[in-house]
């Protein structure tokens, strides 16, 4: 798809590929973000082309070389780190985090244990492969995780997004499925302690001024659990932007969000997912190389509370990732 649209004087015309689809779980959700963000991106003047990316892709791109990538890959086709690796080797300039730090922040324990060792908080959580719950038997190394860790308790993949394979554990009778259901996605799981609060999510965007956060999107789902289809049902989670917290939390949220965006490199855009407990402390849980930008997603929420456009703003961050 190539869509065009007049140029803005104040905006330089860019040549821009916005890559989505992909072959993950989240292939549906990732088309629909690049569609979003093409049509932003042609509102404000640019000559955009939706590419679904396959053996093809890298050909297609030295024969029509763009100004710009957007990788709008969700899952581990584009947020693992190897595909943004390989567009390094292009040369050609792309929006989101570069394949090394994007990796690192792909893997939910690795990113947890930076910005654990960097002074924040996260909550507490035990890895395990899918041979290690294999050999050393299930029920042994259960009985240890819920001799370790308070219930309830949040199992994931290691790796993935969109709340897929997550599930909250009230009871030790529920780990093993629930670590059946984490291993689905992903050949290494963890189990973490539950922490009660608020839970915001905070888009941390550069365009050229610096990393800065936009105002905390907080998120109240219906059924209790922010699972994947109430991340894109709409009217299956009630949302509030800016979050209901005071103005010295708020703050701190937004300095702890800006923080680890910039502990692990991930240049114009992020969104970092963090719990508010009570006593107002910001506890990190995961890291967005390159989230949502639907319909329903917490970026595109959080630009408009901020007072943005969707078109202004994906321009400015297309402009800065060309130079």
């Amino acid at each position: 798809m190539t869509t065009h649209a007049p140029s803005e004087s104040s905006t330089p015309s860019l040549d821009i590929v916005v890559l989505a689809g992909g072959i993950s779980h989240e292939r549906d959700v990732s088309l629909r973000s690049g569609r979003r963000i093409a049509d932003a991106l042609a509102s404000a003047g640019h000559t955009v082309r939706v590419v679904d990316p396959d053996a093809s892709l890298f050909s297609r791109l030295a024969e029509h070389r763009p100004d710009v990538i957007w990788p709008a890959l969700h899952g581990t086709t584009g947020e693992d780190g190897a595909l943004l690796s390989l567009l390094e080797t292009t040369g050609i300039p792309f929006i989101g985090a570069h394949g090394d730090d994007a990796s690192l922040a792909w893997l939910k324990p690795v990113a947890k244990a930076l910005i654990r060792r960097a002074g924040f908080a996260t909550p507490d959580s035990i890895t395990l492969g899918r041979e290690t719950f294999r050999d050393l038997g299930a029920a042994d190394v259960l009985e240890r995780v819920s001799a370790a860790l308070p219930f309830p308790v949040v199992v994931k993949p290691s790796q993935g997004g969109s709340a897929q394979g997550v599930s909250i554990v009230r009871e030790a009778s529920e780990l093993p499925r629930a670590m059946v259901e984490a291993y689905s996605y992903s050949d290494t799981a963890f189990v973490e302690r539950h922490v009660t609060g608020t839970e915001v999510a905070v888009a941390v965007v550069d365009d050229g001024q610096g990393a800065h956060a936009l105002p905390a999107v907080e998120i109240e789902p219906l059924s209790g659990v922010y699972s994947f289809d109430d991340r894109y049902n709409a009217g299956e989670t009630l949302f509030y932007t800016p979050a209901r917290l005071s103005d010295e939390v708020a703050k701190r949220v937004a300095d702890t969000a800006v923080a680890i965006h910039e502990l692990l490199h991930l240049r114009q855009l992020s969104r970092i997912d963090l719990i508010v407990d009570a006593e107002g402390t910001p506890w990190f849980l995961e890291a967005n190389i390159l989230p949502g930008m639907t319909e329903t997603s917490l970026v595109p929420q959080a630009i408009e509370a901020a007072g943005l456009t969707l078109p202004g703003l994906y321009s400015a961050l297309a402009v800065e990732a060309s130079r």
